[in-house]
């Protein structure tokens, strides 16, 4: 397994850490994005490690790549639990945290993780789905209901939730957003990219990207495409819009090279991952 491009300190030395989690055990139509974190580190070494955005190398970073974490195949709360645990271990030593996918549910023990350390945590949420339903074909643990989980067992209020770019999703699901989280069912304007800062101000927050928030043209290589979506530059630039934030973890899921054109997916990955690198691994 290559490491991330530009790891190249100690975890002691590390203000961040990269977690691979290649588990995809409840993916619903089309499996793969256990391959995602080696993918995304294979590509990573396919660019430069300098961003002509935020005029910053990676060797100006502190960050590390530990590698995969090991899962039981197949059990689910286990696996779960293994992520539980080793990102306590990172949350409470004060390092940031940043997992590559694997499948959405992986966020959940990941946040629960970091709220058990920042209690006033934030979660903004990019994706084309809601994932707000209470079960999916008779489980609650699924990448299906990873966002209910979150906002019922790992924020003080679900309104703490903040999601954006949200395009496909049940009707009972809507109802419940807007109802319960903070809903931006589109992409967010510019106003609303500044209402979010003044809502969160200097909390800490914790990001999740869902690669299927980019169009299935800019990101064919997920399991659940869902068409209408961002371009990958509008990706990029709502991620650099969030860079005065408070971050203190972020993932960014369901990434299946197998399903891919070009590597084209695991690209936009790596380049999302460096640009957050940049911005929040110093």
């Amino acid at each position: 397994m290559k490491r991330f491009m530009g790891s190249r300190h100690t975890v002691t030395e590390s203000n961040m850490i990269i977690l691979g989690l290649p588990m995809d055990f409840t993916s619903s139509r089309l499996s793969g994005s256990r391959g995602g974190p080696d993918s995304v580190r294979q590509e990573s070494w396919n660019i430069e490690s300098y961003s002509p955005f935020l005029d910053k190398d990676l060797e100006e970073t502190s960050f590390y790549d530990l590698g995969n974490i090991s899962f039981p195949f197949g059990d689910v709360e286990r696996s779960l639990e293994n992520i539980r645990l080793v990102s306590n271990r990172f949350f409470n030593s004060g390092k940031k945290i940043l997992s590559i996918g694997g499948e959405h549910l992986v966020s959940f023990p990941l946040i629960r993780s970091a709220f058990s350390v920042y209690p006033d945590l934030k979660v903004i949420h990019l994706d084309a789905h809601a994932d707000l339903r209470s079960s999916y074909y008779g489980g609650s643990l699924s990448h299906a209901s990873v966002m209910r989980l979150v906002a019922e067992k790992c924020l003080k209020s679900t309104r703490d939730l903040h999601q954006f770019c949200i395009r496909s999703g049940t009707k009972d699901e809507y109802d419940w957003a807007y109802k319960n989280t903070t809903f931006y069912p589109h992409k967010p304007e510019t106003e609303e990219i500044q209402r979010l800062h003044r809502d969160i101000g200097t909390n800490p927050v914790y990001l999740t990207v869902d690669i299927d928030v980019v169009d299935p043209s800019g990101a064919p290589g997920t399991g659940t495409p869902e068409p209408g979506g961002l371009t990958s530059s509008e990706l990029l630039n709502i991620v650099h819009s969030l860079r005065e934030l408070n971050l203190v973890g972020m993932d960014i899921v369901e990434i299946c090279p197998s399903l891919d054109h070009n590597g084209i997916t695991s690209l936009l990955g790596a380049k999302t991952i460096r640009e957050s690198l940049l911005q929040w691994g110093l």
